[in-house]
């Protein structure tokens, strides 16, 4: 498998709570992580003259589960405030990150802060930026600590895709919000005699780009066709993520993940969404989107998923005064935007040579990477894009590739694919991975990135807190 993988990469076509739980649970977790850690050989700390040092104190997720399972009952709120174990009476700000929005809890970190016991007085407020808006959420907390505004921030995302919105059509909402001006009875009549068969078909959702009306999954199809990835390299792609995801679960290394009490249910304690398969089983399912032709398949996709993810952010000498360890810094970040019609799914190659030049590195350095994936295709798409000195120079206006990131290196717990990808809540458990990973890899820099509908993407670079 490896080493199609590493052909496919050379080959580019010519086109309080907390304390007591989290805390408590993620000192036990760390010993065992540093028990087990390679130390990492010593570089240069990426530490900035007259720039505060953001750390990392803790990051948690709630188990990713597949939409219309245990969480199918719950709100959105629900999810967040259950990642929310955070010793309540030092946070000064909440931001968290989503997409699909729940219309009644449109401001999802409040009523999640308010759900959880925190104090009304303190602030809260939510971001979205399709599938990097947990990312937005920690870099608005990094920036608001950087600018002296907080000490303490809490951020993260949520997602429940297993109740989203269904609107009524335009032409009904329109005539029952006119309807509910009316103030005769005769004007009521008139409006609802106006109202025919086709008012009453709904609008559903879907995961499309509005402005090209496209299905993000035809886009990950249409790029793996322009860079030749082939749906073999997918399929064992994808079941290179689910075998990895699933020894890093049965190996205890998935310490992000927190136990959820679903009200009225079991308690939830892990990701059911890893369940690695065969070449031959994946062999079988037809093309999603592109029919019959198409490469992009349920087996090599990313699947609907419900969950939320929290990390505490802190100063440095906020956390060292509370006698708090950190596990990492959070360093450079950049966001990048492309066509969002060809180009819509390749952030990570925009965002990763913009990073890497931001923070003084090259790829040499990075020891850890965790990319979203979205879609096999997608992921392999980037990584041949990163290794193409033509892509590089007739779409990036760059001399050279950046290069594509050693699989040795890449997402060694698994990633989207298998662990589930709760649209707003993806961005904290890339960052809380990397950090863990750097621990029990013996490195000192990863490097975080992920591509998002509208052509947006994101990276940034985690460096290891000394141990």
């Amino acid at each position: 498998m490896t080493s199609m993988l590493t052909h496919a990469l050379r080959n580019l076509p010519a086109s309080s709570a907390w304390a007591a739980r989290g805390f408590a649970r993620s000192l036990s977790c760390s010993s065992q992580l540093q028990a087990a850690a390679v130390q990492p050989k010593s570089k240069k700390t990426l530490a900035k003259s007259g720039v505060k040092n953001i750390v990392v104190v803790e990051g948690v997720r709630i188990p990713f589960l597949q939409s219309g399972t245990t969480y199918a009952d719950l709100m959105p709120h629900d999810l967040a405030r259950a990642a929310l174990h955070v010793p309540r009476d030092v946070v000064d700000y909440i931001v968290y990150g989503t997409v699909i929005q729940e219309v009644k809890t449109s401001n999802v970190a409040r009523e999640a802060a308010l759900g959880a016991g925190f104090s009304d007085k303190t602030p809260a407020h939510t971001v979205t930026m399709a599938c990097i808006s947990s990312n937005q959420a920690m870099t608005t907390g990094v920036g608001m600590i950087a600018a002296g505004q907080c000490d303490v921030v809490v951020a993260g995302g949520v997602e429940l895709m297993s109740d989203v919105p269904i609107r009524h059509s335009r032409k009904m909402r329109k005539t029952m919000l006119t309807l509910n001006r009316a103030k005769t009875l005769g004007q009521k009549l008139s409006l609802l005699s106006k109202i025919r068969p086709d008012y009453f078909a709904p609008e559903l959702p879907a995961v499309a780009e509005f402005s090209t009306s496209e299905t993000m999954g035809h886009s990950a199809d249409r790029l793996a066709a322009a860079f030749a990835v082939s749906r073999l390299e997918q399929d064992e792609y994808a079941l290179r993520s689910h075998t990895l995801a699933k020894k890093a679960q049965d190996g205890g290394l998935l310490v992000d993940v927190v136990p959820f009490k679903v009200p009225g249910k079991e308690t939830v304690t892990k990701d059911n969404g890893i369940r690695p398969s065969s070449m031959e089983q994946m062999g079988k399912l037809k093309p999603a989107f592109i029919k019959p032709h198409g490469t992009v398949t349920a087996a090599n996709s990313s699947f609907l998923t419900d969950g939320a993810s929290a990390m505490l952010l802190m100063s440095e000498e906020k956390a060292l005064a509370m006698g708090y360890k950190p596990k990492a810094y959070l360093r450079d970040f950049v966001y990048v935007s492309q066509d969002p019609k060809d180009q819509l799914l390749l952030g990570p190659t925009y965002a990763t040579p913009k990073v890497l030049e931001k923070a003084g590195l090259t790829m040499a350095d990075i020891d850890v990477f965790e990319f979203h994936e979205a879609f096999a295709g997608q992921i392999l798409a980037n990584l041949k894009a990163m290794d193409s000195d033509w892509f590089a120079q007739n779409y990036m206006g760059r001399k050279s590739k950046v290069g594509a990131p050693p699989l040795e290196k890449f997402n060694n717990w698994g990633g989207s694919l298998s662990l589930g990808h709760p649209f707003g809540a993806t961005g904290c458990r890339l960052v809380i991975t990397a950090a863990h990973r750097l621990k029990k890899e013996g490195g000192q820099y990863g490097l975080v990135a992920a591509c998002a509908a509208g052509g947006q993407g994101h990276a940034m670079i985690v460096e290891l807190y000394p141990q």
